[in-house]
């Protein structure tokens, strides 16, 4: 019987059934929970965030991703809904972001470049959204049901920030072409448009003469407007938290329209968002993306959709932890915790649904989130209101959305580029701060990569770096040579931090093994020994010749409290070293060792260290026992070979 059963039989649980179905299905628990006090904070969120997010869904998709403006709102449609129903963060909106669009949007541009689809093929340009968005929600989901939660502490910060602030540089660069009205002017100079971030910043140098008047006032002057806002907001919001439901870009976006409308800028040559329409005619289509004809599309996007549910994943993540479970919430749901691992299924089959309707790849945002808290949202209700909501926007009041410029749409996605840019000088002052260069020269690195030269190679080198930082870690060992406090009885530190506040003892080496042993750190627990022979800390280069006495290495003394674990290669390397040490005629002893009858125990006896190093009485309780125990077999052994001394 697992410990599970056991305990819920233990305690009386009768329907273990339920049990399981509460948790991997949290709908099931809040919404028995639900009163009717949470329905206005509920719905006025909803509503809050319809006004700001809606019309940013429209930029994203048809600016970032290069897909009809309709198949953003899908990602409203289906992902809260499906995540209020499987997540087990009450509070958190999942929706499309800047760096999810963009990077479908690469996919979507290459696609066209590569001549599997034309710029106005809105069709084609909509199914290679949903094969990308569908395969990301895949690895999610996959990801979830093997439980590799814990790969959000995975990517470094330094490559986040990076990372991220590349991305809201491209898109602050990308967004300047349509602003200005220099999208003809691009598609007929070389290829801009597909061309890094300096290549484009060089055609906006060169052709700033032919920037468009009109679109130029409007786009931004509605970015001016959005930021004094924003300034405004964030300043009164402390003493005036009812400005948080002041839908001021909603605003914007309305007024815009009318503007456009009556007085026809558009005759004016300002583009206008027009006729918001399904690619298929149809306002929601359902179309399976995994099919043999969609194959070159899917092998295209493999690397893009793994790094879209990788930072998606990540971002979710640290908006649920910040928002937390209901847990200890007095006036919030009880008995939601939260887990990495049904985040990662809700998430996944989140997308894998919206990849089917063509909709933009989806996640949790704290922003987001940030704004249903604040406007009143406490339960998955919330998002349950905003699909509701969006459905009805696509059935009723798109026509309204025709005048809408789309230099509005533009100068909306600048404002969170620059919101994605201005975390960046916070961590660049606090690594140099605490001069921690290879934290920036990594940032630096992938800054520059990504705007030099592409996206998918500051991604490349972002993975690469951070991953390799991780096995480094991970395969480092961690050993350290001790030394005695002075006046202590049984108290031992690190010699290698502080050499000169410690005691050394003739004749021993006493080494600390402080973490578990398995195959990743214990390939270089043999050199890094040697070292501690050789020269009395690990930190030497090994060009340096020996300048500690052998004579110190007679005794090898092993503290090995913090050695929880131990793997079958652990097991075996540490068999060579003690057989290297006795066969060297140096004795070896063993403290703070695992209990008798334990896991590592029975492989010290099954692999023969123990009996190589001379049975268990060479394992004792402390340092200063295994030292006692060295100096008695030392002086044994002296007189054994002196025996007139011992007469004596």
């Amino acid at each position: 019987m697992s410990t599970t059963r056991w305990l819920a039989t233990t305690h009386g649980l009768r329907s273990k059934r339920r049990m399981y179905l509460v948790y991997y299905f949290p709908f099931l628990q809040w919404i028995t929970q639900y009163r009717w006090a949470f329905l206005k904070g509920d719905l006025v969120a909803a509503l809050t965030m319809a006004s700001f997010y809606i019309p940013m869904s429209l930029s994203y998709a048809s600016n970032l991703g290069h897909i009809p403006p309709i198949n953003g709102l899908y990602s409203y449609v289906f992902n809260p809904l499906i995540y209020a129903l499987l997540g087990s963060c009450p509070q958190m909106i999942v929706g499309p972001e800047a760096a999810g669009s963009l990077l479908l949007g690469t996919v979507v541009k290459s696609s066209i470049s590569g001549g599997h689809s034309g710029e106005e093929d809105d069709d084609m340009n909509a199914r290679i959204a949903g094969v990308v968005t569908g395969m990301a929600g895949a690895v999610i989901f996959i990801a979830g049901l093997t439980r590799l939660g814990f790969l959000d502490s995975v990517l470094s910060r330094p490559f986040l920030r990076g990372f991220i602030s590349a991305i809201g540089f491209v898109i602050f660069v990308d967004q300047l072409i349509p602003e200005m009205g220099l999208v003809h002017v691009a598609q007929h100079v070389g290829d801009v448009s597909h061309g890094s971030s300096l290549d484009k910043i060089i055609f906006l140098a060169r052709n700033a003469e032919k920037a468009h008047r009109l679109t130029c006032a409007v786009a931004f002057g509605s970015f001016a407007v959005i930021m004094v806002c924003r300034e405004v907001k964030r300043r009164l919001q402390p003493r005036i938290p009812s400005i948080a439901y002041v839908p001021d870009r909603f605003m914007i976006v309305v007024l815009s329209a009318i503007l456009t409308a009556v007085f026809r800028w558009d005759r004016q040559g300002l583009e206008i968002l027009g006729e918001v329409k399904s690619s298929t005619g149809f306002p929601l289509t359902f179309r399976f993306p995994f099919i043999p004809a969609h194959m070159h599309h899917v092998r295209d996007a493999m690397s893009t959709s793994f790094l879209i549910a990788l930072l998606g994943f990540f971002e979710s993540s640290v908006a649920a932890k910040s928002l937390g479970g209901g847990e200890g919430k007095k006036d919030g749901l009880q008995g939601m915790s939260l887990s990495a691992n049904r985040e990662l299924v809700a998430l996944g089959v989140a997308n894998v649904v919206g990849g089917c309707f063509m909709a933009l790849p989806a996640f949790g945002g704290y922003g987001r989130s940030k704004v249903n808290v604040a406007t009143g949202g406490r339960t998955p209700m919330s998002s349950i209101f905003l699909s509701v909501i969006t459905v009805i926007c696509i059935l009723f009041l798109l026509p309204y959305f025709y005048y809408l410029p789309k230099a509005v749409l533009s100068s909306m996605i600048s404002v969170v580029a620059y919101s994605l840019i201005e975390e960046a000088p916070h961590d660049i002052y606090f690594f140099l701060h605490i001069h921690a260069w290879p934290e920036l020269f990594l940032m630096s690195l992938i800054f520059l990569a990504t705007i030099f030269y592409s996206l998918s190679l500051g991604i490349a080198l972002g993975i690469g770096l951070s991953l390799l930082s991780v096995v480094r870690h991970a395969t480092k060992p961690r050993i350290q040579i001790l030394g005695k406090v002075p006046g202590s009885q049984d108290q031992f530190e690190n010699a290698e931090t502080s050499p000169n506040q410690v005691e050394f003892f003739d004749g021993c080496l006493i080494v600390k093994i402080p973490e578990p042993l398995t195959f990743a750190n214990t390939g270089e627990l043999k050199n890094r020994l040697r070292r501690l022979e050789l020269y009395g800390t690990t930190t030497a280069h090994p060009a340096l010749p020996r300048v500690r006495d052998p004579q110190h290495n007679s005794n090898i003394i092993f503290d090995i409290h913090g050695v929880t674990g131990l793997d079958g290669s652990g097991t075996q390397v540490l068999t060579e070293i003690v057989e290297g040490y006795v066969s060297r005629g140096v004795r070896v002893f063993f403290c703070r060792c695992p209990k008798e009858g334990s896991h590592i125990w029975h492989l010290f006896e099954a692999s023969g260290i123990m009996e190589r190093c001379g049975g268990r009485r060479h394992f004792v309780r402390g340092v200063d026992d295994a030292l006692r125990m060295a100096e008695m077999e030392s002086l044994s052994e002296f007189f054994e070979r002196n025996p007139e001394e011992g007469g004596a």
